[in-house]
């Protein structure tokens, strides 16, 4: 299985709106050439909320493509409907993804044992390892860590993304997972602690705009070298807190525009970064080492 810096990807677009393909390969070669371990492809930071099912499945085959097999691929394939999500999921396989990321259904706040059966009908849906994606600042909806440990017993399930931010639970998942369940961090700010702590890697935000600097990060961690790992995140803070005041993945895509590499275009109802963000952008990058 996958372990390091994995990717939370964005999804470029063109000025009237349409995914920017050519853009989304120079991202793709961006990560493959800094050392990214892997990529997750439309899920939350890929705007996948907006895209059509077309786009969706359009942009997976198209990462599957440009990556040629040089870095793995996972796709973003949840939904609040557990039939959406297996339709989702079963895209996903056609377009090539190597694994999927099923996010807790949102909105209708299932009890865990609706979440046990959700979760269980999208891995009886494909041939794919699935990763759970437990976000309830974003969802409402928390997957319980026994809730987790139960679904770590099926075949295909075989880890999760916690971006709960709290090191607490994620090292109760450390310690109490079976053999070979992999724990991933989703909050950059705590995600160099709880892979020191046991974790497997990030599915991280900040490695799109400083890939090379992340992968470092999270290689220190696996490693445990604390003392690099602590200097290479404590040049990193700055991005890991700027990045997340305003909604991402807006001021990511500010950034990575000005590195040249897609245009800063959000969908609606994203909205581009303010002008008072930019300046403490500029600063974060300059401190991670990340020449605008």
């Amino acid at each position: 299985m996958i372990r390091g810096s994995i990717v939370a990807l964005v999804t470029p677009f063109q000025a009237d709106g349409a995914v920017d393909f050519a853009a989304l390969k120079r991202l793709v070669d961006f990560h493959v050439n800094a050392g990214t371990h892997a990529i997750v492809a439309v899920g939350t930071t890929g705007e996948s909320a907006t895209l059509s099912h077309a786009e969706d499945g359009a942009v997976i085959r198209a990462t599957v493509e440009f990556a040629d097999g040089r870095i793995p691929v996972i796709a973003g394939a949840g939904s609040n409907s557990t039939a959406e999500a297996c339709r989702l999921t079963e895209a996903a396989e056609d377009a090539g993804a190597q694994g999927i990321l099923s996010v807790a259904p949102y909105y209708n706040k299932p009890p865990q044992a609706g979440l046990l059966a959700h979760f269980r009908a999208i891995a009886a849906s494909t041939a794919l390892p699935v990763i759970l994606y437990n976000v309830p600042g974003r969802t409402v909806t928390d997957i319980h860590n026994d809730t987790t440990l139960e679904l770590a017993g099926e075949p295909n399930i075989v880890g999760i993304k916690d971006a709960t931010g709290d090191l607490h639970r994620g090292r109760d998942l450390i310690t109490r997972r079976p053999d070979g369940f992999m724990v991933y961090s989703g909050d950059d700010g705590t995600a160099a602690e709880l892979v020191l702590s046991g974790a497997d890697g990030d599915i991280s935000v900040t490695a799109n705009v400083a890939p090379a600097q992340m992968a470092q990060l999270m290689n220190a961690c696996l490693a445990g070298n604390r003392v690099a790992a602590e200097q290479i995140d404590q040049t990193l803070r700055g991005l890991h807190s700027v990045l997340f005041q305003e909604p991402n993945p807006i001021p990511a895509k500010w950034v990575l525009s000005e590195l040249g590499l897609m245009r800063p275009d959000c969908r609606l109802p994203l909205v581009p970064v303010s002008e008072a963000l930019k300046p403490l952008l500029r600063q974060a990058c300059v401190d991670a080492g990340v020449r605008l």
